[in-house]
């Protein structure tokens, strides 16, 4: 009896444990559940929009806006309004789609040498770049705008006015940032306005779509120029400030199979479905990551393939657009699209009755990579600073521009507005309105003023009295 009770009791101990540890475990499980269910549930961060001004780069620009050789700049700008115009609708009339942007660049090139700078030349990879030297030449500070618009070569770019408004494809994004750029060294040049570092204005190539940054990647390459900060000019509103980079990847996906008749080949495996089992998956699966922390998008840009209705395609392919703020993020939704490729071309290749399996071909046909600048560097805190001397409130934000490539090299960068209203950019019926578009430019001119440096302290601060 006692060994039967002595059994019984091991016995017992023995389940005691087991539901001891069971329960341990299910409690951890659901710890683990419960902290995983409120992290994917957490409410998606937005953008990041408050910065700081600080007083003593608030006070830097507003002594610099002071002096009497900034004040008679802002007026020479204003008086730039006409030949501003007339640059804007001769360069906005020669088309510059990604990679055929020779012909622009070469006329940019022309018109930069005509406001003045004499060391200009045109890179390996067709950027524009001029170089004005400051009085000391220790640091460099490019200002840039891109060349490119995202419209084909056979557009018809030419330029219809309404009043003051200028409709044409392209006119806005980017042409009025080139404008822009001539007009500040028009007024440098005009105003004998020296810096102590040297200044570059570059033209870039292909910013937009399958360009992917080349311009400014070949600029940062290693062994390319020096450049110690960078301001980009891309974007409507006075008021934009671009500090932050939103990277971005982007493939084409292709699927590709014997192809056949629709009713004498049936069973084949089909590309078509196949594309169809693969963005299935991702779009079930992406917000997993979309649905909390920064922002992260993604876009089935364009399809295409197949020959007739009544063929099985033997090629189906498409482009997709994955975007975040956060490099993290970024790479997690890519992780998400890979395994959906693998899990639908899976599925396609197990419900087929007959014939190979297909096979998918995966090209990476974008990379820009994502960071976060600085809202305390000098660059990022001048240029809010001469928002703000001019009355205008910044509006801080991340976006994807040609500064993407120094931000993620932890190099300070801006992007700023072009100056006066657009509408309907990257469409046929894009138009731009010449309201205050001089503000933008007076923006600029203080920002690299004070970046490049020039003196704040001087003697032409107060007009001189009469002798």
């Amino acid at each position: 009896m006692r060994g039967i009770k002595s059994h019984g009791l091991n016995t017992m101990l023995v389940l005691v444990a087991s539901w001891m540890l069971a329960s341990c475990s299910a409690e951890e499980n659901t710890q683990e559940q419960t902290e995983q269910s409120a992290l994917k549930t957490a409410p998606r961060q937005a953008e990041p929009s408050a910065i700081v001004l600080s007083d003593a780069y608030k006070t830097e620009i507003a002594s610099l806006a002071g002096r009497a050789v900034v004040a008679n700049a802002f007026e020479d700008i204003v008086q730039q309004d006409a030949q501003n115009i007339k640059d804007l609708i001769e360069l906005t009339e020669i088309p510059a789609p990604p990679f055929e942007e020779q012909v622009r660049a070469r006329r940019f090139a022309e018109m930069l040498r005509a406001a003045g700078l004499v060391d200009v030349s045109i890179d390996d990879v067709g950027n524009v770049i001029g170089r004005r030297p400051g009085s000391e030449g220790a640091r460099v500070v490019a200002i840039a705008a891109h060349l490119d618009t995202v419209f084909p070569a056979d557009t018809d770019v030419t330029v219809r006015i309404e009043g003051n408004t200028y409709h044409a494809p392209g006119i806005g994004d980017n042409t009025r940032g080139l404008v822009m750029m001539l007009s500040l060294l028009r007024t440098m040049q005009t105003l004998n306005l020296t810096t102590h570092d040297d200044i570059l204005f570059v033209g870039s190539v292909g910013e937009e779509g399958l360009g992917d940054l080349r311009g400014v990647k070949h600029l940062f390459r290693a062994g390319g120029p020096q450049i110690d900060a960078f301001i980009a000019i891309d974007g409507g509103s006075a008021n934009r400030l671009i500090y932050g980079g939103v990277g971005s990847h982007r493939y084409r996906v292709t699927v590709n199979g014997p192809g056949g008749h629709s009713w004498g080949a049936f069973g084949l495996a089909n590309p078509h479905q196949a594309l169809g089992r693969i963005i299935n998956n991702f779009v079930t699966n992406a917000p997993d990551v979309t649905n909390f922390g920064p922002k992260t998008s993604y876009s089935i840009g364009r399809i295409g393939g197949g020959t007739s209705i009544n063929s099985i395609p033997f090629s189906s392919w498409m482009e997709v657009d994955m975007r975040s703020g956060n490099q993290e993020k970024l790479d997690d939704i890519d992780v998400v699209f890979q395994q959906a490729i693998q899990a639908g071309l899976m599925e396609e290749n197990t419900a087929r009755k007959s014939g190979p399996e297909l096979t998918v071909e995966i090209k990476q046909v974008g990379k820009r990579p994502a960071g976060m600048g600085n809202p305390n560097a000098a660059l990022v805190q001048r240029t809010m600073a001469a928002m703000n001397a001019l009355g205008i409130e910044a509006r801080p934000a991340i976006s994807s521009t040609d500064s993407n490539i120094p931000i993620s090299l932890g190099i300070p960068a801006v992007t700023i507005s072009r100056g006066g209203r657009a509408e309907r950019a990257h469409s046929p019926d894009e138009r731009w309105h010449n309201e205050d578009s001089h503000v933008a430019i007076q923006i600029g001119l203080l920002t690299l003023l004070s970046e490049a440096g020039f003196p704040i302290t001087c003697n032409d601060c107060e007009p001189k009295a009469p002798e």
